[in-house]
């Protein structure tokens, strides 16, 4: 047999037995045999000094590009194993790191409701009691007796949602704002008295990123002899302070609500934009955070406590409103979504 066929032999049965190792340690073996300092490349090797001058280039060429080609098959071989058993470790490892853990998930308080809370903590250590009212009110409850009438305009500014009622039942509202509270507290509990009414209400809004048709709302009221607007202003620098835990810049300017008088709106200078004008703030650099004024003598009235004899103060603001400001939430809609990625943010 030739040199030549000893080659050709050798390189099929090498490539014959690479193509039957399944692991690293078989391929691992052909190399050894074929290539290893006693496999049989170089035993062929050791025969080219048998061979004439004019064979010796012709076959060292041949026997080099053998060993060539065997390296190279082989190295082949071994990274294509090594990757197929990388994959296989990876796909027996793999975590998807989206998916929510395994077990019990922690809850978390809504944004909202932890500003609520920390209110309601503010306000009963300056003694105001927390009242709750329902939401589903009479009519007589959420206009008539805050001095809105039928013909006012301020009930097509609230564009209200309506329940149908049967023939002599009493109109019902999903209420627009927690100020019914305000003659619930004055029926039930009577003058001198201070309380605060968070709760959800309803509006039929053209929804974008600073209104929704559901939010929350604070509503507040002192109603004692002698009450001015500097208790007033008193009390929302207070709790204007303890929320954003900074001092913040506001402004107070003249505002008309039927339930006060005077009135006036309470500003906070935006704290999305820092004033410079954004979606939330309308490009105005404010935002319209807490309307407020004495209570109207009509309201008192209404409430069952004479005018002549006491007066207070009563201000609204909006809780969802407030939460945008404190945790710099660009878009209200955020609130009411459900978003779990969203609402985990704020886990305590």
């Amino acid at each position: 047999m030739t040199v030549e066929e000893t080659l050709a032999g050798l390189h099929t049965s090498a490539l014959a037995q690479l193509e039957q190792a399944s692991t690293l340690d078989a391929i691992e073996a052909v190399r050894v045999e074929t290539l290893g300092r006693k496999g049989r490349i170089n035993d062929v090797s050791k025969e080219m000094g048998k061979l004439p001058p004019e064979e010796k280039a012709r076959i060292g060429k041949l026997l080099n590009e053998t060993k060539r080609d065997l390296e190279v098959r082989i190295d082949a071989r071994k990274n294509a194993l090594e990757l197929a058993a990388l994959e296989a470790r990876l796909n027996a490892e793999w975590i998807d790191l989206t998916e929510p853990a395994p077990g019990v998930r922690p809850g978390s308080l809504h944004p909202v409701t932890i500003i609520q809370k920390e209110l309601e903590q503010l306000f009963t250590s300056l003694g105001f009691a927390v009242l709750d009212g329902p939401e589903v009110e009479l009519e007589e409850y959420n206009f008539d007796k805050l001095n809105i009438p039928p013909h006012h305009p301020a009930r097509d500014m609230q564009d209200t949602f309506w329940l149908k009622a049967d023939p002599g039942e009493k109109s019902r509202v999903l209420r627009t704002h927690t100020s019914p509270v305000q003659l619930r507290g004055l029926e039930t509990l009577k003058p001198p008295l201070k309380m605060i009414a968070p709760g959800r209400v309803f509006r039929n809004e053209e929804v974008d990123a600073s209104h929704e048709h559901t939010f929350y709302q604070l509503e507040g009221m002192m109603v004692d002899r002698e009450v001015s607007v500097a208790h007033l202003i008193y009390f929302m620098k207070t709790f204007l302070s303890e929320v954003f835990h900074r001092d913040v810049t506001v402004r107070l300017r003249p505002g008309f609500f039927p339930f006060v008088e005077p009135g006036f709106e309470l500003d906070i200078r935006c704290l999305i934009c820092g004033g410079k004008g954004c979606a939330v703030c309308k490009r105005s650099g404010w935002v319209e955070l807490c309307p407020c004024g004495l209570v109207h003598p009509e309201v008192l009235r209404a409430g069952g406590a004479d005018p002549e004899i006491w007066n207070g103060f009563a201000f609204g603001l909006g809780l969802t409103r407030l939460a945008m400001m404190r945790y710099a939430v660009d878009d209200i809609r955020l609130f009411m979504s459900g978003d779990l990625r969203f609402l985990t943010q704020f886990r305590q």
